[in-house]
């Protein structure tokens, strides 16, 4: 599921890729498709009707029924932050896990660890 809240800027840019995918062939059409999940969390299958094309009409459509809602920037731009800060944090819970269960290695402290070595055993005189 990607998400239904996007910027009046957001909604142009979406509807021209929809233009360009119906446009398109079938390897353009999976591109756009690609650009709409991972640019925008643009999923299309979250509107439309399973077996129907989704187009320009289809979008102003999930607008009219209010399955698409259209946000100030300032409101669009604290959201994406806000997603940003959970991931960033969701990503180190996930790598910190994965080091306590010997899944990773700790680079950092496995860094931290190297540099001491070093300048344990450089020699000046070299």
């Amino acid at each position: 599921m990607g998400k239904n809240k996007f910027s009046q800027q957001e909604v142009k840019k979406i509807g021209k890729l929809l233009r360009l995918k119906n446009a398109g062939n079938r390897a353009q059409q999976k591109q756009v498709r690609h650009l709409l999940r991972v640019d925008y969390e643009f999923n299309i299958s979250d509107f439309n009707e399973p077996g129907k094309a989704f187009g320009e009409a289809e979008l102003e459509a999930a607008l009219q029924r209010g399955a698409i809602l259209i946000l100030d920037d300032a409101t669009i731009a604290a959201m994406k932050e806000k997603r940003a800060r959970d991931h960033a944090r969701d990503e180190a819970a996930r790598q910190q896990a994965a080091i306590e269960q010997g899944e990773e290695t700790d680079w950092k402290a496995a860094m931290k660890e190297w540099e001491a070595w070093e300048n344990e055993n450089s020699n000046p005189n070299q």
